[in-house]
Formats: C-alpha cells, sequence, structure tokens
C-alpha cells in the first residue's frame, strides 16, 4: 500500500495555506509528518507523507470532525494520466491492490474551472460504479465501517483515485450539504445556521437539542436571517441588535427585538441556545461566547468568528486556546466544534456547550 502516500484535502478557494498549515499540526500531534504541494486558488491541497503506510495511518488517527478549513479528505497516489479511449479499463488496472469499497463518489474542486467538470464526474462515476459493481469490485452495501473510493477529477483525463472512512470523512460530497434559499428568509446568511445545525448536531437529536418552543436569543439578529431559522424551529427568539428586524419575523409574534449592543447584552433567565453572527474581532466574540456558556445563560451556543486578511489560522488557534484556558481555569469540561462552512467567507462557525 506504499503506493498511496499522499492526502488530497479540499477546501474553500482562497484557503489553501490555512488547510495545509491544520494537517501539518494534525498530523504532527499523532507523530506523522510530511509536507505540503498547493496552488492558491485550486481549492485542494496534497500532504505528501515521508513513511510507507503514514497516508493510511493518518486518516485512521486524526479525527475528521476536529478539522476546521478541511471539507473533504481521501488517501490517494499520484495523478492518474488517462487516455481519451475506455477510461473506465484503465482505471480498473489500478484497483488491483486497492482496498475494498462500498461505493464511489467523484468530486472536483469547488472553483469555478472546477464546477465545469460536475456533470462529466457524475455521469463517469455513475458509469464507473456500475460496472465495478459488476466486477464484484464495489461491496452491495455502505456502513459506517465502510471505506468509499473517490475519484478527485481535474479533467477529463487527470484524476486521482483514493479512498476515506465513511465514518471518518464529510457525510457530503465536497463536504457541502445541499441546502436551499428559503425565499421568505430575510437574507442569505440563514443559510449559514441551518448548515451549522448540519455539521454540528446529529439529524436525530434535533428535536431534543432544538427542541420545540424552546427559548433562544440571537445576538447582532438584524435583519433576522438567522432569527428566521429559530422561528421555523418554532423557538420564541430574543433578537438582540440596534438595526431594524425583518417585519415578518416580528409579526410572527416570536420574536422580541430588543435593540442593544449584542455583547453588553444579558438575558434576564437562562435560555437554550444563543447564536451570534456579529462582524467583530475573533477574540472579543470567542470570549463572549465562553461568558454564556460558563455562566449558565445558555445551554448551547452557535456563533461565527470572523477572520483576519493575513494570520488567518494563527488567529483561530489563539481562540481555540482562549476556550481551553477559560474552562480548564474554571474546571469545566466542554465540547467545542468549528468548520469552515460552505455558506461562510472569511470566517469559522463554532457550537460550543458543557459537558
Amino acid at each position: 500500500m506504499s503506493y498511496f502516500n499522499r492526502l488530497l484535502l479540499q477546501c474553500r478557494s482562497g484557503f489553501e495555506k490555512e488547510a495545509a498549515a491544520e494537517i501539518t499540526d494534525q498530523c504532527a500531534n499523532v507523530g506523522i509528518y510530511g509536507y505540503c504541494k498547493l496552488n492558491l486558488g485550486d481549492g485542494y491541497v496534497l500532504f505528501i507523507l515521508q513513511q510507507p503506510g503514514d497516508a493510511e495511518k493518518a486518516i485512521d488517527l486524526v479525527n475528521f470532525n476536529t478539522l476546521i478549513f478541511i471539507r473533504q479528505w481521501m488517501v490517494c497516489g499520484d495523478l492518474l494520466l488517462l487516455e481519451q479511449g475506455d477510461r473506465i479499463s484503465q482505471i480498473q488496472t489500478y484497483l488491483d491492490d486497492f482496498p475494498s469499497c462500498a461505493d464511489l463518489w467523484a468530486e472536483y474542486a469547488d472553483t469555478t474551472d472546477g464546477r465545469e467538470l460536475a456533470t462529466f464526474s457524475r455521469k463517469f462515476s455513475s458509469a464507473l460504479s456500475q460496472k465495478l459493481r459488476q466486477s464484484k469490485q464495489l461491496q452491495s452495501k455502505v456502513t459506517q465501517s465502510s471505506l468509499r473510493m473517490f475519484l478527485f477529477v481535474l479533467s477529463g483525463t487527470e484524476i486521482y483515485l483514493g479512498y476515506a472512512p465513511v465514518n471518518n470523512s464529510a457525510p457530503w460530497p465536497l463536504g457541502i450539504p445541499r441546502l436551499k434559499f428559503p425565499k421568505s428568509a430575510p437574507s442569505r446568511s440563514t443559510l449559514k445556521l441551518e448548515e451549522a445545525w448540519h455539521w454540528f448536531i446529529p439529524k436525530k437529536d434535533w428535536d431534543q437539542r432544538l427542541p420545540f418552543s424552546a427559548k433562544a436569543v440571537d445576538l447582532g439578529a438584524a435583519p433576522g436571517g438567522w432569527t428566521w431559522q429559530l422561528v421555523q424551529r418554532s423557538m420564541f427568539v430574543t433578537a438582540v441588535d440596534n438595526g431594524p428586524m425583518n417585519d415578518d419575523l416580528m409579526e410572527s409574534g416570536q420574536v422580541t427585538h430588543v435593540q442593544e449592543d449584542a455583547y453588553r447584552y444579558q438575558p434576564p433567565e437562562p435560555v437554550h441556545l444563543m447564536v451570534c453572527d456579529v462582524v467583530d474581532k475573533p477574540v472579543k466574540t470567542a470570549q463572549m461566547a465562553v461568558t454564556w456558556v460558563k455562566n449558565g445563560w445558555c445551554n448551547e451556543a452557535i456563533f461565527n468568528l470572523k477572520l483576519p486578511m493575513k494570520q488567518r489560522y494563527q488567529e483561530v488557534i489563539a481562540c481555540l486556546n482562549l476556550f481551553a484556558e477559560q474552562f480548564m481555569q474554571e474546571g469545566l469540561a466542554y465540547e467545542l466544534s468549528a468548520k469552515h462552512l460552505y455558506h461562510d467567507r472569511e470566517e469559522i462557525t463554532c457550537h460550543l456547550r458543557l459537558l
């Protein structure tokens, strides 16, 4: 298996350096070392491992859910250069030493050029999957313990072939849940909160963790993109913002508008959920979230950390260290998850709660 000597990591275009820094740190934490190859704007990074077998070890030991800037990953080898003829048969010749996989996803970079390959990728993977099932090179059933085969398509003849565990990779192709913008929502930012729920809270737990009729606070709410999501869950929302709220939301009877600075507001009684999408220094927002959770003002918090133009990864690490230090001082066990969501731009979204 020494052929599979690298990890291919997908990320948002322009965040290749952050993905590279993250995988380098995460692998070093488990004693695995390598170097990255990247081009800014490509939407993916290659992490080349030093020792045979380290790619497989890395994807086994590093928890995918702890990765922030990496949307999807796979173990792979060198770039395959295929001829225009029977490309399916050419792919099959590389599968003699390939681990047994349950299904196949064909992916591409989330860039303008990459998205032009979507139709080819879908048709080619469908035909290849059918052929591999006929030849028993794909299993008949996908389980959480299965491996998934990946094609990462750069062109009709340039493809990376790889795999990743189903239970330690993104549950959606390209690491992007397919969400539709609701026309009645007052802003497109509403999709950030919906996507956060998909990443951070298992769907089976939504009724318990996002309960109907619960109380929530939306800090920096105007015009109401995140409040709209909470109202759809039948929550009663205190929307804190000096700016105006959407009229339809106010007419729902579920929203109380408090015109106050988001960072100064304190709830008169504990609420189930606090959400925040305020544009300010990330450390300031992180400290505010710690205060809310530590003081028991909310059970859970979902908030965005707006990143600076430079040293974005370093700023994220500084915020993660702040969380660790603050809760360690109080002797409190906590759960923190963070992700650079598809609907995020120069920010990451975090979820925080006490255990």
